[in-house]
């Protein structure tokens, strides 16, 4: 009997321990992003989006940098393939606070739209290869790299809001989720990395150009594996869709 109230009391120190030593961070930010596919061709587009991120406090300072850049294949009208390189910038940050952390991340994805007469749907499979910059101190980078893979899913659906459905000048409504995963030798807490839901609307300027804006809740287990983060965000993405093809 002793030993069965011994081995409670420590599952319970355990379990307060690790309620104690958890920590969690509320930010809210600002995420502004420019996306353009560009059709050259029945089979060939190329791929290119922008992001910039601020830190905390929606207003203060910046915390990413993206310029993402691919070459896709168009396998139909709405099912295509693309591969790419990214560069990200982190800025100064907390174990880094005089210096920016570069990464390096080729990815490859599959991209399908499904087209309904009231709702439209999209969805996304990616996979990246991140090397992050080594951090020395709170001045300098370390050689070499962190290195690990990425998996995300990203679902969107869209219903219009109006009746004249998806029309220039016309809003619709969007719901939008999408889950990361970690994996690779390096990750050893965190392989659930983060999971964005995004609602808000979508503003059809043209046949080709739509402003997408609304709230972004993102929650993200940090690579410590007892360090979380709220992240409460205004979002606003500008899509620009060109297609050059031979009428």
């Amino acid at each position: 009997m002793k030993k069965y109230f011994a081995a409670a009391k420590l599952l319970v120190m355990c379990m307060c321990l690790q309620a104690q030593t958890k920590q969690t961070e509320e930010v809210q930010q600002i995420w502004a992003g420019y996306m353009n596919q560009t059709r050259l061709s029945a089979k060939w587009g190329v791929w290119a989006d922008v992001h910039l991120r601020t830190k905390e406090s929606f207003a203060t300072g910046l915390s990413q940098g993206i310029l993402r850049l691919g070459i896709t294949r168009y396998l139909s009208d709405d099912l295509k393939l693309t591969a790419g390189y990214a560069y990200v910038n982190h800025f100064p940050a907390d174990n880094h606070k005089n210096i920016s952390q570069p990464e390096h991340r080729p990815w490859q994805q599959i991209q399908w739209h499904t087209k309904y007469p009231k709702v439209r749907l999209m969805q996304l499979l990616r996979l990246e290869e991140r090397w992050r910059r080594k951090i020395l101190n709170d001045g300098a980078l370390a050689d070499g790299y962190h290195f690990n893979f990425r998996f995300r899913y990203n679902f969107m659906a869209q219903f219009p809001l109006s009746k004249k459905r998806f029309e220039p000048r016309t809003l619709s409504l969007v719901l939008n989720d999408e889950v990361h995963i970690n994996f690779g030798k390096q990750i050893v807490y965190n392989y659930f990395d983060q999971n964005r839901f995004f609602t808000g609307f979508n503003y059809h300027l043209n046949k080709h150009d739509n402003l997408q804006f609304g709230y972004m809740y993102l929650f993200q287990q940090l690579a410590g594996g007892n360090r979380y983060r709220n992240n409460h965000a205004a979002r606003v993405f500008y899509f620009h869709n060109f297609d050059l093809r031979k009428k």
